[in-house]
């Protein structure tokens, strides 16, 4: 089972469930936790492979890396804990996890809060992707994650968030980011079919204003899809709660108190 943290609210009985990106861990969320734990119970994952969660190399737990068996990790987490239903939080990879739990499991998902949300590669994204299959096994796999972050977080002001997640990547190995990497294959059509699909699930997009890779098809999805909202923060990038924790949990905070089935709604 995947590693987790737990922070029980003594008078809410709602759950939010926080999913990080590829190569990062629950840490990236240090600027979440003391507010959201005043309102919700709260659960922090770490994916297989990240943080605390290592490969059990005695079974199929690191042999077979999809994204619906890295969802049902997910998902065994929160059968665990007895969670019926739970708002989620996601960021960057974190997002389609999320969406893929609510397609397979919609009973389970209350809402979905969807932070440096990715949605389509762009061609920029795809060559990226390209890059990466080709050389993943020869370059050591650092420099390739220190090249894709700088790529998507290119900015002064998303200096902290790339670094942090260097960081954290430094705790992967190879053989491991190899793994992760081979998600790559089935992107594109999930994608495909989560922008088509119109889940009906209460989502608020939180996007950076200068999340150039990923905002443009955030801002048609929010507007097609009925339940779906967005906020764009300005002078911001990806990584939306490192970059602008205070505007990120006040938003996010205040949607998820007031919660109910608004218009789609563009906030800029």
């Amino acid at each position: 089972m995947l590693n987790y943290t737990k922070y029980i609210h003594k008078d809410s009985s709602t759950w939010v469930t926080f999913v990080h990106g590829a190569g990062g861990s629950s840490s990236i969320w240090y600027k979440q936790v003391r507010e959201f734990r005043k309102f919700f119970n709260i659960l922090l994952l770490d994916l297989r492979g990240h943080g605390d969660s290592k490969p059990n190399l005695k079974n199929a737990f690191s042999d077979q890396y999809t994204f619906d068996s890295i969802t049902d990790d997910i998902l065994e987490v929160i059968d665990f804990e007895k969670v019926e239903k739970s708002h989620f939080i996601g960021i960057s990879l974190g997002t389609i996890l999320i969406r893929n739990l609510a397609e397979k499991h919609p009973h389970r998902v209350e809402s979905m809060i969807m932070g440096g949300a990715i949605m389509k590669l762009n061609l920029r994204s795809q060559i990226l992707m390209r890059l990466g299959v080709v050389f993943k096994s020869v370059v050591p796999y650092l420099w390739l994650y220190k090249f894709f972050a700088f790529v998507i977080m290119p900015n002064k002001n998303h200096r902290e968030s790339r670094l942090l997640f260097v960081r954290e990547a430094k705790k992967l190995y190879q053989k491991e980011f190899i793994r992760w990497f081979k998600l790559t294959s089935e992107i594109n059509p999930l994608l495909r079919f989560f922008r088509s699909a119109d889940i009906k699930i209460p989502t608020l997009y939180v996007m950076g204003e200068e999340d150039y890779l990923f905002l443009p098809t955030i801002k048609k999805i929010a507007t097609a899809h009925t339940t779906s909202n967005l906020f764009i923060i300005q002078d911001c990038g990806h990584v939306v709660n490192i970059e602008q924790p205070q505007l990120f949990n006040n938003m996010v905070i205040g949607y998820l108190v007031g919660m109910g089935n608004k218009k789609p709604n563009i906030v800029l």
